[in-house]
């Protein structure tokens, strides 16, 4: 089981408050603290991975941003029906930047942006959605998707139905949603 050391996590958290300050996002220093590094166990962050803060997460519906670092891509996944709920519906918002966002439908990849390499067997949707900032797409429940940022990175506004992260299926089986953090031996 591979895990992210604190120190990454806090490198990575900084790096987001940048992108955070640059568009204007303003967070309480609470909120600057629980930035959530999901880098799915994976090891590569940079590559495949996401920074997020959640601001409501209610039995109802969830707001949060999303960074991604220039080039990061979060893996294809979605978000299953759960007894009764069909499953987590989502609208991006591109705040800043350029996001490529692939969903089920005809094959339209346009070689902009690239599944990372040692991954391309766990991509399987194509059809391309090529979002600007103050452009917007709503991802219909249980629908497969991947995204990623372009060459400055991206900052992303999600509105969604309840949230349960826990719950999503990646088409990745190493994929591991929740991080295992590891903690930093002291230096002498």
């Amino acid at each position: 089981m591979i895990k992210i050391k604190r120190s990454e996590i806090k490198q990575a958290q900084q790096r987001t408050k940048e992108f955070f300050r640059k568009v204007g996002i303003v967070l309480t220093p609470e909120e600057q603290e629980t930035i959530e590094i999901a880098e799915f166990g994976l090891n590569e962050l940079d590559r495949q991975g996401l920074e997020l803060i959640t601001y409501v997460n209610t039995d109802r519906y969830c707001a949060k941003e999303l960074v991604m670092f220039p080039g990061q891509t979060c893996p294809e996944h979605k978000h299953p029906p759960i007894g009764s709920d069909p499953g987590k519906m989502e609208t991006f918002r591109c705040r800043y930047g350029k996001v490529f966002l692939y969903v089920e439908g005809e094959d339209s990849i346009r070689d902009r942006s690239k599944v990372p390499s040692g991954s391309e067997a766990y991509y399987t949707v194509f059809h391309e959605i090529e979002l600007h900032a103050g452009e917007q797409y709503t991802i219909p429940s249980n629908t497969l998707h991947w995204f990623q940022a372009g060459v400055e990175g991206a900052v992303i506004s999600e509105f969604s139905s309840t949230s349960r992260d826990e719950s999503d299926i990646f088409t990745d089986p190493r994929i591991q949603r929740i991080p295992q953090i590891e903690e930093d031996l002291d230096r002498e």
